[in-house]
């Protein structure tokens, strides 16, 4: 079973688009569902998806504000686990189509083979097409600071288009209850990629390419923002290491 966990902030052009491509791919997601948190969106995002037709059963959370990644994300996995079993799969994509859907039954069956946590990597035999120059420096520069004040060893931290096992999310969330994701804007991934890492988690990555050309509209990364959100992030681990020496 996989349980589809997808944030979303004024996407109303193309939450539609990523509903009616999962539709046709009902190998992804038969037995399970998609869990959309609407993250405060001011335009028709909610009743796009609300009005999704098909088989794929879709249901949607509101937040009551705008309150970033990090919250749709907590928000959405303790829904998702409230209800999934041991062996499920969570899959967290982007909402604006550029997550490559073709790379997913790989990731999938990565995860059922045993890895914890699977990465749609774009650093590692990964490509990315028709993104900016400031969006390419930033997740090169991030994923390198994350690695050289986490160890983390892994080449992509910040895409949101991942595989989670339910049990390894389940055990994080007993571990570190409320604090597991601090950070509530796009820096929450590679937090949350440390934490489960520390905790032993067998993690695994799968070459992908984000096109950024397929979304309609503009992204809703902020450079400084999440310049600030990563920035925390690694002196958090700065004064772990210091603590643990």
């Amino acid at each position: 079973m996989a349980i589809f966990v997808i944030p979303a902030f004024n996407e109303e052009g193309n939450v539609p688009r990523l509903l009616e491509d999962l539709e046709s791919r009902p190998e992804l997601w038969r037995g399970g569902w998609v869990v959309l948190v609407d993250d405060g969106s001011s335009d028709g995002t909610v009743a796009a998806a609300r009005a999704h037709e098909g088989d794929l059963p879709v249901e949607v959370l509101c937040q009551p504000h705008n309150q970033g990644a990090g919250r749709a994300f907590d928000r959405g996995f303790r829904h998702a686990l409230e209800f999934a079993a041991e062996d499920a799969l969570i899959v967290t994509l982007e909402s604006d189509t550029t997550s490559d859907l073709g790379a997913l039954e790989e990731m999938l069956a990565t995860a059922r083979s045993g890895a914890d946590v699977v990465l749609a990597s774009h650093h590692d035999g990964g490509e990315l097409v028709n993104v900016t120059a400031h969006r390419r420096f930033l997740s090169r520069a991030a994923a390198y600071a994350i690695r050289r004040t986490s160890g983390l060893d892994a080449k992509t931290v910040s895409s949101f288009f991942r595989v989670y096992r339910a049990s390894a999310l389940r055990s994080a969330y007993e571990r570190y209850g409320d604090g597991l994701i601090r950070e509530s804007g796009f820096a929450c991934k590679a937090e949350l990629l440390i934490k489960l890492d520390r905790m032993g988690a067998r993690i695994a990555e799968v070459p992908v390419a984000l096109d950024w050309s397929k979304r309609e509209g503009e992204s809703k990364l902020r450079v400084l923002p999440t310049m600030g959100g990563y920035a925390r992030l690694m002196m958090r681990q700065v004064v772990t290491a210091r603590e643990r020496a």
